[in-house]
């Protein structure tokens, strides 16, 4: 178990390792000027990778990630998903959406307001992505699982903005995925509640 979860990540820096590498440089002056637009194309993109839609494959199937992944290497060009995570659909979610909410994450630190906004809509997506998938409930359990992974524990908190208004619209979006996936109240909404308002402390 632990040599697969070692090998999903190539890179022990990148998303999802538990540092707060993933490919970031702190030497940037200013934001990419594609980050933004590639943001809400990753956005659309994994929506409908999730649930299977607009023949572009689903989640788990260990090649359509690819061109969402080529989005998030623009920006943190170390990611990468190891061989033990092809195919496997939770892991597949949990690399792609940590990616995904880092470069949202980037974007809130040169323009906190526009990073929240952009962060509820992605919240938004992926719920209704998770929500629309057919694949049978075994599926949609790996992939309400891979993005709470994501969420929860791909992201690097060192990209968030440090204005105060914003930092708090986005930890109360992240906040409420779990909840609205899972449902109020369970046990998985309270774990990523609680993990959400510990990171704001």
């Amino acid at each position: 178990m632990f040599r697969s979860l070692a090998n999903q990540f190539v890179n022990p820096g990148g998303v999802g390792a538990g540092g707060s590498g993933v490919g970031s440089d702190e030497s940037k002056k200013t934001m990419a000027p594609t980050l933004r637009s590639d943001v809400y194309s990753a956005i659309d993109g994994v929506k409908a990778w999730l649930s299977g839609g607009q023949g572009r494959g689903q989640a788990g199937d260990g090649v359509s990630y690819q061109s969402i992944l080529s989005l998030i290497q623009k920006h943190f060009p170390k990611t990468q998903i190891g061989l033990d995570a092809v195919g496997q659909t939770e892991n597949e979610v949990a690399l792609i959406i940590g990616g995904v909410t880092n470069m949202i994450m980037e974007v809130s630190k040169w323009e906190g307001m526009a990073g929240a906004m952009a962060m509820s809509t992605w919240v938004d997506a992926l719920v209704e992505g998770h929500r629309r998938v057919d694949a049978g409930q075994t599926k949609k359990d790996s992939i309400a699982k891979g993005i709470t992974r994501g969420l929860d524990y791909n992201t690097d908190m060192s990209l968030m903005t440090k204005e105060f208004t914003a930092k708090i619209q986005i930890i109360s979006s992240l906040k409420s995925a779990s909840g609205r996936m899972y449902g109020a109240g369970t046990d998985e909404a309270r774990k990523s509640e609680a993990l959400w308002s510990s990171k704001f402390l």
